[in-house]
Formats: C-alpha cells, sequence, structure tokens
C-alpha cells in the first residue's frame, strides 16, 4: 500500500503539481515578466518546484489517514514551491496576474483531457488506474486552486476584477489563506468540490 502511495506521488501527483507551476511561470515570462526564468525555475525538473511538506508529506498524510479509516474521503491536498512571478513586470498587471493565475489550472485540465484519452485506450489494470490517478489528480488540482482564497489562483483572478482598493484589503487575506482552507477544509465545507470534479471527470469520459 505505502509503495501504491509512492508510485502516485511519484508518478502522478509531482508531475501534475510541476506542470501546473510552469505553466504560470511560463505565461509570466510571456507576457513580460522574467523573474522565473532568471531564478531556473521554468523547467520541468521536480527538485526544483518540490515543497518536501507541500508536495510529499502532507498528500502521503491525507492518503494513509483515508487508507486506515481516520479520514473518509480522499481529499488529495498540496502544493509546491511558488513560482516567483513580479506581478509590477507583466505588460498589463491587472488583466495579466488573471492569466497568470488560471495559465496552472489551464495546463491540469488540459493535461487531463490528454490523459483521460489515453485511458480509453488502457487494457492492463494497473496503467488504467495510474492513468485514471493522473486525471483525477489533474482536474482537482485545477479545481481546487480556482477556489477564491489567497494565495490560490482563484483569489488572482478576483483580485484582477476588483476596484483596486478592494483587491488591497482582499490581498491581505494570504498570510491566513492556507489555514483558512485547511479549517474550511475539517469543517467539510469544502465537500461540493468532489460533486465538481467527479462532474468534471465524467464529462471527459472516464
Amino acid at each position: 500500500m505505502i509503495l501504491t502511495t509512492i508510485l502516485l506521488v511519484v508518478v502522478v501527483l509531482v508531475p501534475a503539481i510541476v506542470l501546473h507551476e510552469c505553466a504560470h511561470g511560463w505565461v509570466a515570462y510571456r507576457l513580460g515578466d522574467p523573474t522565473a526564468k532568471r531564478m531556473g525555475r521554468l523547467t520541468l525538473n521536480p527538485l526544483k518546484h518540490i515543497d518536501p511538506v507541500g508536495t510529499v508529506l502532507v498528500p502521503l498524510a491525507l492518503y494513509l489517514l483515508h487508507v486506515f479509516g481516520l479520514n473518509s474521503s480522499l481529499f488529495m491536498f498540496g502544493w509546491a514551491k511558488p513560482v516567483p512571478v513580479n506581478f509590477r513586470a507583466l505588460s498589463n498587471p491587472r488583466r495579466d496576474q488573471i492569466l497568470v493565475a488560471l495559465a496552472g489550472p489551464g495546463v491540469n485540465l488540459l493535461a487531463a483531457t490528454l490523459i483521460a484519452q489515453l485511458a480509453k485506450l488502457g487494457s492492463l489494470y494497473m496503467i488504467s488506474e495510474i492513468l485514471y490517478w493522473g486525471v483525477l489528480t489533474n482536474v482537482a488540482l485545477a479545481v481546487f486552486n480556482l477556489i477564491p482564497i489567497p494565495p490560490l489562483d482563484g483569489s488572482r483572478v478576483v483580485g484582477g476584477l476588483l476596484p483596486e482598493n478592494l483587491e488591497r484589503i482582499y490581498s491581505r487575506l494570504e498570510p491566513f489563506g492556507i489555514i483558512v482552507v485547511i479549517v474550511l477544509i475539517n469543517l467539510r465545507w469544502l465537500d461540493f468540490i468532489g460533486p465538481v470534479i467527479e462532474g468534471i471527470i465524467r464529462w471527459m469520459g472516464v
């Protein structure tokens, strides 16, 4: 069981998170901010993006809690080292921060769509299982990150749409955002995400 978990983290979760972060940096670079490129973060090398706690330990702990019956729902939650973005360097900061934010979830949905097509062709059980988890992980990562709680990507989208004075107030939530998310998960106020993820996966035909 532990070996299966490690395999899922290494083969499924880590690539999904790396793609997510690279997409943010690449779009930011294309829109005028070279910060991520200068710092060597526009790479698929996972060692440049892995956060030992957020990328490995937290998802592993959540999975094991589910396996041992201590958590009824398998809600995988994790994070990587954020790709640095200097929003002031973007060509159109308010518009472009939305595009940079959407790049991460967008590339995960694209990856999920491609993996879903492969899953339909799969015949070996183990390969089919890994492909299914690839779809699930990428869709979950996309949907979860679109929650409008700083510092999640959804908050950048909302911030870019708000008037500047309200955006400044809204952004002050960022230092407490992860704590808020964890509390909401434990209160089961984010359970609505599950049906959304399942609906997208069914729509993809998996």
